[in-house]
């Protein structure tokens, strides 16, 4: 904010202060001056001589349309602060103007397509040798060819929509993603996700709440399908500006249509960190614990999931490029199969993935993107490894 020549200096501002500032500037920077008006008011208690934030307020009050409490405000900053002359025509200006309007949010809309190439579209064994049972009764397999590695081209298509419902900052969230293989169309697929998001505070923490229903289809047949829901939240605690360190928690139950004894329910507890900057980089780490339907095969699941993200600007032709790591770790609580596949299941799998990214225009990019997956798992017909590269033609705001 700005500083008035004939206000007191303001006493040194704790870290909470500054954060409920800062947070404010957001809401007001992503058109929710509703949220932003209560944060400002909260700030205002502990920093009653700051005057940029009573000029926020008043600005974020004649945005809501309430002309009256911003003209009062207005008022108030005249008699108190005196403001600069570039700052009281700022005031002009919004009175001139009128303070009837109401925010209005535009849908966002991006449209994505792509063709590619993956050496495993199947998710294919790595090894051709199978054995079962144990003992005087183990018996070794050798795989048919189904079951092994498949290479294909695929395309892909994608639509992104997102859509503001009110000043609190609640959105409407819905993605479709189509995938059609050249020859495996077994592989086909097909899923679109539904979400609400709304934001929330309690006392000095703040984040938000997603509830979300998801469909999977495989070779034009219903295969999967999950209801979510989400909470994250950002303590109050002192962190630099650019980070930003939340808490999640997530329970979600996915259900099979066309297989027996697979339907689960998955909790999820864990933390992520994002820093904001010329370089971006974000890191989650979660704990999961999945309980399956009686009778599922290997019985019930407990692992963990973390994955790492960076976007680095390059010094040419604005490209920019992204790098990305996860890894996923699932452990059983019984026999897989007893006397058939006698072991409890043990599954590792991680992914690595680099992209460059060039702009084209205001609304285009183009995105060429290389993806390594290895899936290490203790039974031998689980086991496999991929590599795909993709180029990408996105269209977004339009």
């Amino acid at each position: 904010g700005w500083s008035a020549a004939n206000a007191e200096p303001a006493p040194y501002a704790p870290i909470q202060q500054e954060e409920l500032y800062l947070e404010a500037m957001r809401a007001l920077a992503a058109d929710q001056p509703e949220r932003a008006n209560a944060l400002l008011l909260r700030f205002l208690e502990g920093e009653p001589r700051h005057a940029g934030a009573w000029l926020d307020l008043a600005f974020s009050q004649c945005t809501l349309g309430h002309g009256a409490e911003a003209e009062r405000l207005f008022q108030e900053i005249e008699r108190r602060f005196k403001p600069p002359p570039a700052i009281q025509e700022l005031i002009d200006q919004h009175r001139a103007r009128g303070c009837n309007t109401r925010p209005s949010w535009r849908p966002l809309w991006a449209v994505s397509l792509g063709r590619g190439y993956d050496n495993n579209i199947n998710q294919g064994a790595s090894s051709s040798e199978f054995s079962t049972g144990s003992g005087s009764t183990l018996t070794q397999w050798e795989l048919p060819a189904d079951y092994m590695p498949k290479p294909d081209r695929q395309t892909t298509a994608g639509v992104d929509y997102l859509q503001q419902l009110d000043e609190t900052g609640s959105l409407l969230i819905a993605q479709l993603r189509v995938r059609q293989n050249d020859n495996v169309h077994a592989q086909d697929s097909a899923s679109l996700q539904l979400g609400y998001e709304r934001p929330w505070q309690w006392g000095a923490w703040r984040g938000y709440g997603t509830a979300a229903f998801s469909v999977l289809q495989l070779e034009h047949q219903l295969y999967q399908r999950q209801e979510q829901v989400q909470l994250r939240a950002t303590p109050p605690l002192a962190v630099p500006e650019n980070l930003q360190w939340s808490l999640l928690a997530s329970l979600s139950h996915v259900r099979y249509p066309t297989r027996t004894k697979y339907d689960s329910n998955t909790l999820e507890l864990g933390t992520s960190l994002y820093w904001r900057g010329t370089q971006q980089v974000s890191f989650s780490l979660s704990g999961l614990l999945d309980k399956g339907q009686n009778g599922r095969l290997g019985g019930d699941r407990h692992g963990w999931y973390s994955a790492l993200q960076m976007t680095q600007p390059l010094p040419y032709k604005n490209l920019k490029a992204e790098l990305g790591w996860t890894r996923q770790v699932w452990q059983s609580s019984d026999v897989y199969s007893p006397e058939i596949i006698d072991i409890i299941r043990h599954q590792d799998t991680r992914q690595l993935r680099a992209a460059v990214v060039m702009p084209m225009g205001t609304h285009q990019s183009v995105q060429l993107e290389w993806r390594a997956v290895r899936n290490q798992e203790n039974i031998s017909l689980f086991q496999y490894n991929s590599h795909a590269i993709q180029l990408n033609w996105r269209w977004d705001n339009f």
